[in-house]
């Protein structure tokens, strides 16, 4: 481990593009992972939980913890995108199964580590729904405050959404809890849909790191190939979640604005769309722009072994 090692705990709902971007931070020799909490968001909290452990066994990493976590918003239905994820929430890709069984209680273990831990030496890399992370913010503010910085992937400002017409899913899934840490006054960097959009996969990318004979890089590859299947249209896939470990790794591959950033909380179709509001909005980092070329190619190479 060195001084520029980036220690920190993968909040996610894995999910197609969540297990590319775990298996990056894996992958790379620049994280120290040291958790993988989970909450539901592209599927069921089991589901979810199962596949993390999945994630870790196909990477022979059965020693870095699983910790189940949120299993609903904190005060919405949740979503249902397994006609994208696929009913196992990986594609119907092939992983191993979890080499250990889940611990129980992400928020408290969360809670435990950050108050362990010096006081900002952790990452949050937050890949789905806010949910842990708000009951975190609520229920222990002094471990929370603990946090280096979290990088989550979700919202879009310029571009359409996902979910809705301005809404993206992570952010729409739970709403008031996006509201909730925005307002928390931790240092965030928010990856929305105006850089993830940016960051496309084509069907040569894939079968290049499907030859490279790397597991990590074949299974990358396969759950890919997976997205080409479930969705219509176009050449490329949009690598959503991996953009928050390309952020963390090289921010210099991204430009940040400084936004006032105001979370839509009503129940309209456009729950959870993000508004630029310099009267009620909290001024949050966002990454807007991406060098999409040296993502894409540091991406490939972590998952190849360089």
């Amino acid at each position: 481990m060195t001084d520029t090692t980036i220690r920190a705990v993968i909040d996610t709902d894995p999910g197609i593009d969540d297990a590319v971007a775990i298996l990056h931070a894996l992958s790379s020799p620049v994280f120290d992972i040291l958790g993988v909490t989970t909450v539901a968001g592209n599927i069921g909290i089991e589901t979810t939980t199962r596949n993390a452990g999945r994630i870790l066994a196909l990477a022979g990493r059965g020693d870095i913890p699983v910790i189940a976590g949120a299993p609903a918003p904190l005060s919405r239905k949740g979503f249902d995108v397994a006609d994208i994820h696929g009913n196992d929430g990986l594609g119907g890709v092939r992983f191993p199964e979890p080499a250990v069984p889940p611990l129980s209680d992400a928020v408290e273990w969360l809670a435990g580590l950050l108050m362990r831990e010096p006081e900002g030496g952790i990452d949050i890399l937050a890949l789905g729904p806010l949910t842990n992370i708000a009951r975190l913010v609520g229920e222990h503010p002094e471990a929370a405050g603990r946090i280096r910085r979290l990088i989550a992937m979700g919202g879009a400002v310029d571009e359409p959404g996902n979910v809705g017409p301005r809404a993206e899913f992570n952010i729409a899934a739970d709403p008031e809890a996006a509201d909730i840490v925005f307002r928390a006054g931790l240092e965030t960097v928010l990856v929305p849909l105006d850089v993830t959009r940016k960051v496309r996969a084509t069907r040569a990318y894939t079968a290049a790191l499907r030859e490279t004979g790397v597991a990590a890089a074949a299974a990358s590859a396969d759950l890919i190939d997976a997205y080409f299947l479930s969705t219509s249209g176009g050449e490329s896939r949009p690598l959503h979640d991996p953009c928050v470990m390309l952020f963390a790794e090289r921010k210099d591959l991204f430009r940040l604005e400084t936004l006032p950033i105001a979370v839509d909380l009503g129940e309209a179709p456009d729950a959870g769309a993000l508004d630029v509001d310099r009267k009620a909005g909290t001024a949050i980092a966002v990454a807007m722009k991406v060098d999409s070329a040296k993502a894409l190619e540091l991406l490939a190479a972590r998952l190849s072994g360089g």
